[in-house]
């Protein structure tokens, strides 16, 4: 494992055919979401149409990378019933939709016999893995980069089971 670990743009830049993202937590307390979530929490939405207003450097780098020939794929497994985070996260998941992303989500209660990496994981072009390590009150600690061919196949295996028997987000309600 490397001790430098390349930002999320770098990699998703470098990225020829495929971004897969696996989301295991059922809550996140990321300082830059914080405002966000505060506001939905208040009543706040977002409207689409109003992309200014939504559209961050993420999305950007996600929508060029999809417009360079790039899938890129998140599978969010959650428990059920859904924490609030998980309500305010399924509530602006169309901001990644419109950026070309393709979403699913999991129930946690039919991931039983699936074996899953114990923390959120990115995988480039199947070959580069990108673990992000949170506390358990969901604050983000690191990230962790893999290209061992043996753990990048496991996750990836791990993420296309559970892409396989997750919901789309068009109909996966909270």
């Amino acid at each position: 494992m490397s001790q430098r670990v390349p930002l999320f743009a770098d990699f998703l830049g470098d990225c020829r055919h495929s971004a897969v993202h696996l989301e295991m937590r059922d809550v996140y307390t990321v300082a830059d979401e914080d405002e966000g979530f505060t506001a939905w929490k208040s009543g706040h939405r977002y409207d689409l149409a109003d992309r200014a207003s939504w559209w961050t450097e993420f999305h950007g780098t996600v929508s060029d990378a999809v417009s360079r020939g790039v899938v890129v794929r998140r599978a969010r497994v959650v428990s059920e019933p859904v924490t609030e985070y998980i309500r305010y996260e399924h509530s602006c998941t169309a901001q990644n939709l419109a950026s070309g992303e393709d979403v699913r989500w999991l129930p946690r209660r039919s991931a039983l016999d699936l074996m899953v990496p114990a923390n959120d994981v990115w995988i480039f072009d199947g070959r580069l893995v990108r673990f992000g390590l949170f506390s358990g009150e969901g604050v983000f600690l690191t990230h962790v980069m893999d290209d061992t061919p043996h753990v990048a196949k496991q996750c990836l295996s791990a993420f296309e089971a559970v892409w396989e028997r997750a919901v789309p987000h068009a109909d996966f309600w909270v």
